[in-house]
């Protein structure tokens, strides 16, 4: 027992997906902190690898695991269109951003329709952020995958509760995403302030040289 939970693997595969599961909240915590996308796209889809690597380890069920390791590819594919802006990558990246949802939506829709009486708002919620989010990766404003990742990381922290599912190191994972950004929008107000402080610092220095 865990927390409460049932663990039906071998202690050393536990130990392994924690280990996992902590490298995760690691990446996943530094991409929150980069302001370009395309290095966001890269720790973010390192981080979705060893959370894939973290499902797989502990035995989840394949659409977990498969969930998991779209995440990744979407990231990684991302990331490769992102890296030119030519016509030819802006088709590409709007093309992959419809198939991403369109794959999205399947999986989501499937998860509404098995889930129980109780928890389908939990699953439309999770569906409708889930959209949200991949639209978020692929707009170029740092500021809406961040916004969508919060509202993303509230439903999943639902499904990880005695609500629904109990998975602790889901619930650190987001946990450890919303600290993330908010550590970053505080570190941007906090920013144009030293900046302003610095240029009236050199302008008092430059007077007083005059």
């Amino acid at each position: 027992m865990f927390l409460g939970m049932e663990i039906n693997i071998e202690m050393h595969w536990f130990i392994i997906a924690q280990i996992l599961g902590v490298i995760t909240i690691i990446f996943d915590f530094i991409s929150y902190q980069i302001k370009d996308q395309r290095k966001y796209l890269l720790f973010f889809s390192i981080g979705s690898l060893f959370w894939t690597l973290m499902f797989i380890t502990i035995g989840a069920q394949i659409p977990v695991i498969l969930a998991a390791l779209f995440s990744f590819l979407r990231g990684m594919v991302f990331w490769w269109i992102f890296a030119k802006n030519t016509k030819k990558r802006k088709i590409a990246g709007k093309t992959f951003l419809y198939i991403a949802l369109a794959i999205g939506l399947i999986g989501a829709v499937q998860a509404v329709i098995h889930s129980t009486p109780e928890t389908r708002w939990m699953q439309i919620l999770m569906l409708v952020t889930a959209m949200l989010f991949i639209i978020g990766q692929y707009l170029p404003s740092k500021h809406y995958v961040r916004v969508f990742a919060i509202f993303y990381a509230f439903a999943v922290l639902l499904l990880n509760t005695p609500l629904d599912t109990f998975n602790p190191m889901g619930i650190l994972i987001e946990l450890a995403k919303i600290v993330s950004i908010a550590v970053f929008y505080v570190k941007m107000v906090y920013e144009p302030s030293k900046t302003l402080k610095k240029i009236s610092g050199s302008a008092g220095a430059s007077v007083s040289a005059g």
